[in-house]
């Protein structure tokens, strides 16, 4: 039975903010830190993506995958035997860069370049050892330009070879009067071993950031749109900064796992040198791997759908790391709007401070508009990805 005039009664909703003094917002953020760990180990897919990924490309871009030039099948044309011919083309078969095939005449090592069983042609003519002797010998070198890259390559090696030849005939003092070639001596910095893996492997740290950066945290909240959790969670006292950053925590420590098993793969595995400072390396690795997990959050707080969020983030974060980040390809060798696109890209600074620090050293020059670079672009992704996510349904 009531008494009296009704009264309205007002029910308040759970207040957002919690006294610093109970430490709210540390409990929220390791609460949420707790639950999105347990889904990345309860999810066979992020483990994969996470360990066995960048496992199988340190193997693949460390043991497979190569830029240097060896064991280039050539054909030695030998129309003149003399002792001089017979000696440059014993400098061809002893280099590790070719395998020599000698053949009598240039129509036999033309059909054998048409077919594809060798790359070049090393031509010594009938009057090799006359015209040597008079100090104006030549030595016609064809190479097959499929690939044009490896085509200047395999040109520069045998004119290696036959300068190496020259340079025995005047040691030895059989080298006869008369306009010789010119002998250059060089020299290579930084990759004295002129060893490929020394800046694939370097740059391979590029790509497991950006899988585990990007790919992995692009489908989270996908994930939870799709299951249908995020509706679960809109209703508790989290902010949507503490849902971000509770997300954000356990990928970034999956990638630094991954930065580490690349680094020992460098160093123990492939011998890369390294030059520079170790705690450089892993703060700008940290820095790009905040670029990255924004990224990936940004499009995972656009799109609902884990499959259009992979395939956005493929698009927008991995391809661009190899194709136009400098990891593989040069990009002075690059039209101009695609070189100005590149400026666009966290990943091109990355691989330039990557292969600084390894292979140079501290080049603060080189290191710290790169890194403010990425600082900034970390900044502003943030920023960009805190304004859109919203407690909201619609």
């Amino acid at each position: 039975m009531m008494h009296g005039p009704p009264r309205a009664v007002e029910y308040a909703a759970p207040s957002t903010r919690s006294s610093p003094r109970h430490g709210g917002f540390v409990r929220r953020v390791r609460a949420l830190v707790v639950k999105e760990s347990r889904e990345v180990l309860r999810d066979p897919s992020s483990i994969a993506i996470g360990i066995v990924l960048p496992l199988l490309l340190i193997l693949l871009f460390g043991y497979g995958l190569s830029l240097d030039v060896k064991d280039v099948p050539v054909a030695v044309v030998m129309a003149d035997a003399s002792p001089d011919a017979m000696e440059l083309a014993a400098g061809f078969r002893l280099s590790p860069y070719f395998q020599t095939r000698i053949v009598p005449t240039m129509q036999e090592a033309e059909e054998l370049l048409r077919e594809k069983v060798v790359q070049g042609i090393v031509r010594l003519g009938l009057d090799f050892t006359w015209r040597e002797q008079a100090g104006g010998a030549t030595v016609q070198i064809l190479v097959n330009g499929t690939d044009a890259n490896q085509a200047r390559i395999i040109q520069a090696f045998a004119q290696g070879a036959v300068a190496e030849w020259y340079a025995r005939q005047a040691g030895e003092g059989r080298a006869h009067s008369g306009a010789g070639p010119v002998m250059v001596q060089s020299q290579l910095w930084f990759n004295e071993a002129n060893d490929s893996r020394y800046f694939l492997v370097p740059g391979l740290i590029v790509l497991v950031m950006t899988l585990i950066g990007a790919l992995l945290t692009a489908m989270v909240m996908s994930r939870e749109w799709e299951r249908g959790t995020l509706e679960a969670l809109f209703v508790t006292p989290v902010r949507p900064g503490e849902i971000l950053l509770g997300k954000m925590i356990p990928y970034f420590v999956l990638g630094l796992i991954g930065l580490v098993l690349c680094l020992l793969a460098a160093r123990f595995l492939f011998h890369v040198p390294f030059r520079g400072s170790l705690a450089l390396l892993v703060g700008v690795s940290m820095l790009y791997l905040s670029v990255a997990l924004s990224i990936g959050l940004l499009i995972s707080s656009a799109v609902k759908s884990q499959f259009v969020a992979s395939q956005m983030a493929m698009l927008v974060t991995f391809l661009p790391a190899v194709m136009l980040s400098g990891f593989l390809f040069d990009l002075r060798s690059m039209p101009a709007f695609v070189r100005g696109i590149s400026y666009l890209l966290p990943a091109r600074y990355y691989v330039t401070l990557l292969q600084t620090i390894f292979l140079a050293g501290d080049v603060w020059s080189v290191v710290i508009p790169n890194t403010a670079i990425l600082a900034g672009m970390a900044g502003l992704l943030l920023a960009l990805t805190r304004a859109t996510t919203r407690k909201r349904l619609a």
